[in-house]
């Protein structure tokens, strides 16, 4: 929900601030767990191309079995459970957790300040602003 950069904050209480700056913040640090998780699926997945590029070279070089465990053992495996690969892993946080947390922010937002994101910021900017006025 867009809303006003201006929009006044007076009405909530340091309480109510704090609580959605708070669960603001969890927000937050959930994207950027989401980030972490994907460059663990990006990683993992350079690293499958890699052991897929020396099962080739394995078996160019006469090392058959070798290559065949490769294939057979390790890039077909998921990194999770043995059966659950990173692109699950991703797909299971989002679609799960931080969607469930993300609509509770929102409900939060909307059942305490009227739909107003970031009230602390708002809060904090009014102020600074209207100290260099002084």
């Amino acid at each position: 929900m867009e809303t006003d950069r201006t929009s006044d904050t007076t009405g909530l209480t340091e309480t109510e601030v704090e609580a959605l700056h708070e669960v603001e913040l969890g927000v937050e640090w959930l994207h950027r767990a989401h980030g972490t998780l994907l460059a663990f699926h990006h990683n993992t997945g350079h690293a499958m191309e890699h052991l897929a590029a020396a099962e080739a070279l394995l078996r160019e070089s006469g090392h058959d079995d070798i290559a065949d465990d490769v294939r057979d053992r390790y890039l077909p495996r998921g990194v999770v459970d043995g059966d659950r690969w990173s692109y699950d892993l991703v797909e299971s946080f989002q679609h799960g957790f931080m969607d469930d947390v993300t609509a509770f922010a929102e409900r939060t937002r909307r059942e305490v300040a009227d739909g107003q994101s970031h009230v602390a910021e708002r809060r904090q900017e009014h102020e600074w602003k209207a100290r260099a006025e002084e």
